[in-house]
């Protein structure tokens, strides 16, 4: 017991590294989550709508389950709750009969041009504690870890 005990309290400095970037992130989302439910959507649903949006308001399913990091099976378990809201629609694909193209709604795009102004802001003022260039520095960290 005691092995495990000094195993889980005497981290590596990676370790503790990786642990706070988990905490301090969990602790903005919680911001961003608590602020969603407040609006009775939630983060999940709307990181779906701002992928949708990055691509100019039309996305195949398949594109946009990889840049959410889901399977392409369980993409339509979550676009369900947003068609049956009418944030999004879906739609047979143009060119080719085998697939549909999500496209989101103006009731999508209204949800977000009324919301995520605060959100951000909320998360800002989070996030005040860094001046610009802890913040640019931060930024280039992270983009680092990212490309490994």
């Amino acid at each position: 017991m005691k092995d495990l005990q000094d195993y889980v309290l005497d981290l590596p400095l990676h370790s503790l590294v990786f642990f706070s970037l988990v905490e301090t992130t969990a602790g903005l989302v919680d911001v961003s989550e608590k602020y969603w439910h407040s609006k009775g959507t939630n983060g999940a649903r709307i990181r779906i709508l701002v992928e949708i949006m990055k691509e100019g308001g039309t996305i195949l399913p398949s594109v946009l389950a990889q840049r959410i990091g889901v399977t392409k099976s369980n993409i339509s378990l979550l676009l369900s709750p947003l068609e049956n809201e009418g944030f999004i629609r879906r739609e047979g694909h143009p060119m080719d009969g085998r697939k549909s193209v999500i496209s989101i709604t103006s009731e999508g795009q209204s949800l977000l041009l009324h919301n995520l102004p605060e959100n951000r802001q909320r998360i800002a003022e989070k996030m005040q504690v860094l001046n610009d260039q802890e913040l640019k520095q931060l930024l280039s960290l992270l983009n680092k870890l990212k490309r490994t």
